[in-house]
């Protein structure tokens, strides 16, 4: 039963030993041990409020992403209705030049057309007269076979003269 109860001895041993130990601990082993559960509690405080804000951030980041996204879209946007605005100016511009040239082409043509009827006019003219001076000639030529004839007509030709 030695086990069970103890001597008077060890007992005061163990208590001196318990007491020295304790003393030890006090003066030396608990302040670097409390030193290091504080820096290490300020750590992970540290480490939260890390935390914290890196989710503050993050969600700000997000936010903002959100508002590039959509500033982005109304860009894009806007520049699909300047493309779309310039098709149709360049569009629209292309068929009135198109247009104006026609245009020109076509008072062109009527222009040249008209030159080519005062041609074919005026050559149809020279041609005519050239059949009058040709029939004239002829007929003149028949009539005045005779001398008698052709002086008639001299005298006559100089009398119109004199009269004008």
């Amino acid at each position: 039963m030695e086990l069970f109860t103890p001597e008077f001895g060890l007992v005061f041993w163990m208590f001196v030993s318990f007491i020295l130990l304790f003393v030890v601990l006090a003066k030396w082993g608990w302040p670097v041990i409390i030193k290091m559960m504080d820096s290490r509690a300020a750590t992970i405080d540290q480490g939260v409020e890390n935390a914290k804000q890196a989710k503050e951030q993050l969600d700000n980041a997000r936010e903002e992403a959100k508002k590039y996204i959509v500033e982005a879209q109304a860009r894009q946007q806007e520049m699909l209705r300047e493309a779309a605005k310039m098709k149709t100016e360049l569009i629209e511009q292309s068929k009135s030049e198109a247009a104006e040239a026609a245009r020109k082409e076509m008072e062109a043509a009527k222009v040249s057309i008209e030159q080519a009827r005062k041609e074919a006019e005026l050559q149809f003219r020279n041609e005519v007269g050239k059949f009058s001076i040709e029939i004239a000639e002829k007929m003149v030529r028949h009539q005045m076979e005779d001398a008698a004839a052709q002086e008639k007509l001299v005298n006559k030709l100089l009398e119109e003269i004199e009269q004008n």
